[in-house]
């Protein structure tokens, strides 16, 4: 006798083999190998945040060490007071300027005499410290006759090597004698600053101010560009938001799925991504030689910036309006609405947190192009002051932030390039103060389904 069974077909049978049951508290192979990718996924994940957290940190710390120098100046403070003698006799002169600057000189020596200050220095040592005050003084007098006579306090801004001396960027060693600064002027300077004469300030004209031309880094100012700026946001704000939304709207609700309408939204993928030049070349050809508008203009600015805009709030309308549950458009449909009715009541107001969303990161994008403004000449044009009213602000030759910027960066005096950092600080402020308005208003607009 065997316990060996046969099959039906005469064959021995396979003999049963029992294997113990697998545990749920054990880990196997497969599912440590899962385990250990998915903690090297998340390695690499907190990897890049970190890497972006560093350039991030850096790219913060490079420009607000440039940049906030720019926010600074160093003035010489003077107290004196012109005759209307004096006044008399500087302007009968031939060189009045130089007229001024004698008095300047003069009074500059009875402040030292009062501080017991023991210093030689002579008008062109003055000169190299403070530029040439001459001028200063004389418009003041001119515009205000009414001061002659009384003692007038003036804080004359530092030359630029001056105020790079005040605030660590040149020092004793690194500046070589020539017409702009001798060394021997830094005693003065010290002797200036011990006495209280020469201080660093907070530089309120490089906010409210404009620019000053190629010889005047110290006055230079970015006022007039932020004007500049706004009148083109404008422009683009009241186009670029009512046509974009307008053909979203039509495009994603409305209009039939044919060739025409296919072609259409491929062409509006292809124009979010053309160079901003081509816009610049667009807008040079068609509003300035075509059109006859005004070169240099914001209202030129803001038509280009919408043309370039336009894509983008097209694309991000669209997604948004898309990302709303067919639901929504069944259910009021179901109840008797319109078409029109469900999207105007029901879709859109949905929508509006990421069509503003999308309208603000347009306009940020708009607002930090320099590309389109250098073909329209806004980059070749120097603001040297503000618009005369809210008309001639869209319509009168001026400057926008990122040309300044481009125009300061493009200059050979250091100051300048500080400018520059500065100005790239004022850009930052604006384009963080839209997206907290963004985010406000996505909030505010924000609805639940």
């Amino acid at each position: 006798m065997t316990d060996a069974t046969l099959s039906p077909d005469g064959a021995k049978a396979p003999e049963k083999t029992t294997t113990q049951p697998r545990s749920l508290y054990a880990t196997d192979d497969l599912t440590k190998k899962r385990n250990a990718s998915e903690k090297r996924f998340q390695a690499y994940g907190i990897t890049a945040i970190l890497i972006g957290l560093v350039f991030l940190v850096v790219m913060a710390y490079s420009i607000i060490s440039e940049g906030i120098p720019a926010f600074t100046r160093t003035v010489l403070t003077v107290e004196f007071t012109v005759t209307q003698e004096q006044f008399d006799d500087a302007e009968s002169q031939l060189f009045k300027t130089r007229a001024y600057e004698a008095v300047f000189t003069e009074a500059m020596s009875s402040q030292f005499q009062q501080k017991n200050i023991q210093v030689p220095f002579d008008i062109a040592a003055i000169e190299r410290i403070v530029g040439k005050p001459g001028s200063t003084i004389r418009e003041f007098y001119r515009a205000n006759p009414d001061q002659l006579g009384q003692p007038v306090v003036f804080e004359l801004a530092a030359s630029s090597r001056v105020d790079g001396y005040m605030n660590g960027r040149l020092t004793r060693d690194n500046i070589t004698d020539s017409r702009f600064l001798m060394k021997s002027d830094l005693d003065l300077v010290d002797v200036l600053v011990e006495s209280g004469i020469i201080e660093t300030v907070f530089n309120w004209p490089f906010i409210t101010g404009a620019d000053s031309g190629v010889d005047n880094p110290g006055g230079a100012g970015i006022g007039a560009s932020v004007v500049g700026s706004f009148f083109m946001m404008l422009v683009v704000l009241f186009l670029s938001l009512p046509i974009g939304v307008a053909a979203s709207i039509y495009l994603e609700e409305f209009a039939p799925q044919n060739r025409i309408t296919d072609l259409i939204e491929v062409n509006i993928s292809n124009l979010a991504a053309v160079p901003s030049i081509v816009f610049g070349i667009l807008g040079l050809a068609v509003f300035i030689q075509f059109m006859h508008l005004p070169q240099s203009a914001p209202i030129v600015g803001g038509l280009v910036l919408t043309l370039m805009t336009l894509p983008t709030i097209i694309i991000s309308t669209r997604a948004s309006l898309k990302a709303v549950p067919p639901s929504i458009r069944d259910a009021a449909l179901g109840v008797g609405a319109s078409k029109m009715q469900s999207v105007f009541h029901h879709v859109l107001p949905l929508a509006m947190p990421g069509i503003l969303t999308g309208t603000i990161i347009g306009l940020a994008q708009a607002l930090g192009e320099t590309a389109p403004l250098l073909l329209i000449g806004m980059v070749g044009f120097v603001a040297r002051g503000y618009p005369d009213g809210f008309v001639s602000g869209f319509m009168d030759p001026n400057s926008a932030m990122p040309a300044q910027i481009y125009t300061w960066a493009a200059r050979s005096d250091f100051a300048f390039y500080e400018k520059a950092w500065g100005g790239i600080i004022v850009l930052l402020v604006f384009l963080l103060t839209m997206n907290i308005i963004a985010i406000i208003l996505r909030r505010r607009f924000e609805r639940r389904w």
